[in-house]
């Protein structure tokens, strides 16, 4: 079992920064394959990132590479999304989650957080 809580979410102007931070409990927290997701009104969920349980291997949504960086510390059972240049499209609820077995689809991630809200202006 591994329930999630994220921080870090709030009010931004288009090319400012947010760090958002995903704390994890349970003792098998390396394990897991963590991703973050992200849902605007009247859209369906989408994939951001998703980083494996050594934090070699990362995979970014085209929309957001190059702007966005996730890691891990596996010491403090956490997961960080940096988000950087953001633009309004941006604009949503962010959600950690977890997987034993990876991907982009949001249906392989077994455990979710309460999401945090990213609002980027104009």
């Amino acid at each position: 079992q591994v329930q999630l809580v994220e921080s870090g979410g709030g009010l931004v102007q288009a090319g400012g920064s947010l760090r958002l931070s995903c704390a994890a409990s349970g003792r098998t927290f390396s394990s897991y394959v963590m991703g973050w997701f992200r849902q605007a009104p009247g859209k369906a969920r989408e994939f951001v990132a998703r980083i494996a349980w050594s934090g070699v291997s990362k995979y970014y949504a085209d929309s957001v590479k190059g702007r966005f960086t996730i890691s891990r510390d596996n010491a403090k059972n956490t997961v960080y999304l940096q988000m950087n240049s953001l633009k309004p499209e941006d604009t949503a609820i962010y959600y950690c989650a977890a997987s034993r077995s990876g991907g982009s689809r949001w249906t392989m991630y077994e455990y979710w957080g309460q999401g945090t809200q990213v609002t980027v202006s104009s």
